[in-house]
């Protein structure tokens, strides 16, 4: 922009925009206002570089452009009579990288897809992009201009919302837009060489487009096409916004190079020719030999046809490559490149579309712009020039400057930056963002698969200026935006009576009483309670019977001198004991028959020594017996009870003295502690220990 200080009586507003195309062949300089929805241009210069400092687009030599510059300035603000400090300028879209992804994610649940899940599919895709990148140029950083999702997949069918609906796996195709800081920097420095700000940086095809392609036309699906000196820059709308964009490294001076290389003549020389082929019938030239010539300019036509052949088919190529495989309704063309002949029938022949849907973009564009001095002629030329003034005024698509924790970063400003993009723009990780699950369990049961799944942490913390924000917060230029990463949520635990094969217990039919047992569970082969913690690829057999050897146990009952039938038939001690089976215990009668034999008198008495004999050892096996067991005192929900004769005791042991009945359910659930912890009928228990036996309501 022009600085207040005013010379010559000049009557310009006080602020004016000050936009500079620096191009290949030549840098063009224009200043103007805004007034009632018309530009007015009141300065416009163009120079040309005095050797190659750009080549195709790009600075070579930042010192000479930077003078190039300077010689623009000095000239503009000679017409103004004023001095200019800030300058809007333009990266050119040649130097952009796209790259397309496909990513997915199989989904853990069965919820909704919500726009959370969205944004994180998204950011695969860009990371993935990022990936591309560093591999391809791991020499260069790039910055994720911005990102388009060209498709979106569910349960890999196309859908064209994912969210709120369910499915196992979503998937998207991202297309990502890359640029070089190395770029963005030449043009900043070659600028202040001249003494000049940037006040707003644009792309150059964005620039044209403002011009262009008025915003109502966007929702439909159009090319533009900038046809400069040394590239093709091309960009693509589709529903109202831009979608991509792409170049071809083919452009104006290699049809120009056509005419030197057939007329034998330098590059000045031919590029004038084939500006003159437009309108004239016949040319007069001099080649490099000082030899005078007369040429028609269809003679001259035909020395480029192949070459602009060759470029309106890379172009319609790259177009359909840009726009999904599939070619656009219209084109609009732009750059001197652009006016070649037969330029913009070739390209609508490649692309199959009616050649009036091809079509230059001059004077009809620029109708809103007047140029206040005398001697400039509307045509596509103008268009980039002119839309990076005019973009000053939409105060968008240009690069803000923001701060993600403590670190600088500029970003492409697409109108509408979110917190996403500067994140993705920090190299911060999606795992950082999103909740993260522990660690899940897996084990089976019976022979199943199991999985338990990790719980489920925090989110990030996002703030934007210290208030709490969002992935979706809109971001605007000076932002500070911190980030405190998602945290893991804790590892998946889980204990045997957690299960559902544990729940409830087996009643058996004994004698004709009904008795309640606990199910038994073993981990790895080995006998658990219920308060085991299941630990990763454990094998968890919990079965539905008892063994009648494990019945008879529980039930403290001896099996010898005992017949024992299962549902009417005699068993044996190792046969399982399904849950409603009948079991009934019988004793075996083990009198002697009587003996009516006279005994001796001598064998009567040593009759009576063994029997004294066994009977002293009979004594000294009850002594030990005894002197094995012990006797211990606990308390049951406040009642003192005492358990004796044994050597060992475990919870089950209390129901012989303590009036429990288990076979009737009381309540949802049966409360067993041992000292106020959770306890299973087969936990140990000791002298004082304190216990509780009830059901819970």
């Amino acid at each position: 922009m022009a600085e207040n200080t005013i010379f010559k009586g000049a009557s310009y507003p006080e602020h004016m925009v000050f936009g500079l195309d620096i191009g290949t062949r030549s840098i063009v300089g224009s200043v103007g206002y805004m007034e009632k929805n018309k530009f007015n241009v009141a300065a416009h210069y163009v120079k040309e570089h005095d050797t190659r400092a750009m080549l195709d687009g790009q600075i070579h030599d930042i010192g000479k452009v930077g003078e190039t510059i300077a010689a623009v300035k000095k000239e503009l603000e000679n017409q103004l009579g004023r001095k200019l400090s800030d300058v809007c300028i333009a990266a050119a879209g040649r130097v952009l990288k796209t790259v397309t992804v496909n990513v997915e994610t199989q989904r853990q649940d069965d919820t909704a897809i919500s726009d959370e899940d969205i944004y994180s599919l998204d950011l695969l895709g860009v990371e993935k992009a990022y990936e591309i990148m560093r591999a391809d140029y791991p020499d260069i950083d790039f910055y994720c201009v911005g990102y388009t999702v060209v498709k979106y997949l569910m349960n890999d069918y196309v859908i064209n919302n994912l969210e709120g609906h369910r499915a196992k796996k979503i998937g998207a195709s991202v297309l990502a837009t890359f640029l070089p800081y190395e770029v963005v920097d030449g043009l900043y420095s070659a600028v202040e060489i001249a003494g000049l700000q940037v006040a707003n940086l644009t792309l150059e095809p964005i620039a044209a487009i403002n011009v262009a392609i008025p915003e109502q036309y966007r929702l439909l699906n159009i090319a533009l096409v900038d046809v400069g000196a040394g590239t093709s820059d091309i960009c693509i709308t589709k529903d109202g916004s831009i979608i991509a964009y792409g170049m071809i490294p083919h452009a104006g001076d290699e049809i120009t190079e056509s005419i030197v290389h057939g007329c034998l003549v330098d590059f000045q020389t031919a590029e004038k020719m084939k500006r003159d082929s437009l309108g004239k019938k016949q040319i007069s030239y001099k080649d490099i030999m000082g030899l005078k010539h007369k040429i028609s300019s269809e003679e001259i036509r035909s020395m480029y046809k192949n070459t602009v052949e060759t470029m309106t088919v890379e172009i319609a190529d790259k177009i359909k490559e840009l726009n999904g495989g599939k070619s656009v309704s219209a084109v609009f063309v732009v750059g001197g490149g652009g006016k070649a002949y037969g330029f913009t029938k070739g390209l609508a022949d490649a692309l199959s579309i009616p050649e009036e849907r091809v079509a230059l973009r001059g004077a009809e564009v620029l109708g809103d712009v007047d140029f206040l001095m005398d001697g400039v002629k509307k045509d596509p030329l103008l268009v980039t020039p002119i839309g990076i003034c005019i973009n000053f005024y939409n105060q968008k698509n240009n690069f803000i400057m923001v701060t993600v924790n403590d670190q600088k970063l500029k970003l492409y400003d697409n109108d509408h930056l979110t917190v996403a993009d500067s994140v993705m723009q920090a190299g911060l990780s999606n795992l950082d963002l999103f909740p993260k699950r522990g660690r899940d369990l897996t084990f089976t049961v019976n022979g199943k698969p199991k999985i338990v799944r990790g719980e489920l942490g925090d989110a990030a913390i996002i703030k934007v200026n210290d208030k709490e924000a969002n992935l979706n917060t809109k971001i605007n230029k000076n932002d500070r935006i911190n980030i405190i990463p998602s945290v893991t949520g804790a590892d998946a635990k889980y204990t045997i009576d957690q299960l559902s094969e544990y729940k409830g217990t087996l009643r058996f039919t004994v004698n004709g009483k009904t008795v309640e047992c606990p199910k038994a569970a073993k981990a790895n082969g080995e006998l658990v309670t219920g308060l085991y913690d299941i630990i990763e690829n454990d094998e968890i057999t919990i079965p539905d019977y008892y063994m009648l050897s494990q019945l008879m146990q529980f039930m403290d009952i001896a099996t010898e001198n005992k017949e024992i039938t299962v549902n009417g038939h005699v068993s044996m001690e190792d046969e399982p004991v399904y849950s409603n089976f009948k079991v009934t215990i019988n004793e075996i009668s083990n009198e002697a028959d009587s003996d009516d034999t006279a005994y001796s008198q001598e064998e009567e008495t040593e009759q009576r020594e063994n029997m004294n004999s066994s009977a002293k050892s009979s004594d000294n096996s009850k002594t030990s017996d005894i002197t094995d067991t012990v006797s211990i005192v606990v308390a049951v929900n406040g009642t003192a009870v005492m358990l004796k004769n044994k050597k060992k005791y475990m919870f089950v042991d209390i129901l012989d003295v303590y009036p429990f009945d288990t076979s009737k359910a009381g309540g949802t659930e049966l409360i067993m502690t041992v000292n106020g912890s959770k306890a299973a009928f087969s936990q140990e228990i000791n002298d004082g220990d304190i216990l509780e036996l009830y059901w819970k309501k």
